[in-house]
């Protein structure tokens, strides 16, 4: 299978004025092929939120090489990377991260209007992602008038904007009652088996990992172990 994405012998610090700087990871080497379903699991501060970022190529690893579809992202422009970000990762969060005052159209909107296509396009491709998620009804509804779950939704719809081959989503039911989770995690296993979606589910649930086909355990920093079909390997 293809490769997606990358990191070979990926390291991050941080300096911290002076003191002994701190290494959040270290020696992480990980392929993600395409139409995987992956969870990355750990402990709280065992690395997991930085090795999402790194992922998802929203930072940088301090030494080490991140590739995201076979480009070497530290030899990308700013832009260069962010349009190719744009186009190959959709991203969801825990919080949401939706703009408070827009509409959820106007929301969905966003990342298509950031990769220059026609505000009417978009338009009509948000209107399309919110109807298949059960907020027609919705459209014009700005956040603070949405419930948790369907504010996920709506972020979910986001991530799904601009088609992208990979689905990065960072503790997605974590704000979210049991059956809304539920429905969540049974659309991205549906993403992954029946769009072919490469699905990468960070999270500390461990009832959640059950959906993965891969699960990659952190622990301080680095790759404890990987459990793949029910099987640990050291």
């Amino acid at each position: 299978m293809e490769s997606v994405i990358k990191l070979d012998d990926v390291w991050k610090k941080y300096e911290m004025g002076g003191t002994e700087p701190l290494v959040v990871l270290k020696e992480i080497s990980l392929e993600i092929k395409k139409g995987e379903f992956v969870a990355i699991t750990g402990p709280s501060g065992s690395g997991k939120s930085t090795m999402m970022h790194i992922v998802g190529a929203l930072d940088t690893p301090s030494w080490g090489n991140v590739y995201l579809k076979n480009k070497n992202v530290s030899d990308l422009s700013e832009s260069s990377l962010a349009n190719l970000r744009g186009k190959t990762i959709g991203f969801i969060f825990q919080d949401f991260n939706l703009l408070p005052t827009l509409t959820a159209l106007e929301n969905v909107m966003i990342p298509m209007e950031l990769l220059d296509k026609s505000e009417s396009e978009a338009r009509k491709k948000a209107k399309e992602l919110l109807e298949m998620l059960g907020l027609g009804d919705r459209l014009n509804h700005k956040p603070n008038e949405l419930s948790g779950g369907q504010q996920q939704r709506v972020a979910i719809a986001r991530s799904l904007a601009n088609d992208p081959e990979v689905i990065l989503a960072d503790e997605p039911t974590g704000n979210l009652d049991s059956k809304t989770g539920m429905f969540i995690m049974d659309f991205l296993g549906k993403l992954n088996t029946e769009e072919g979606k490469t699905v990468i589910l960070v999270t500390h649930d461990l009832d959640l990992v059950n959906y993965a086909k891969r699960v990659i355990h952190i622990k301080d920093g680095k790759i404890d172990k990987l459990i793949l079909n029910g099987k640990h390997k050291k």
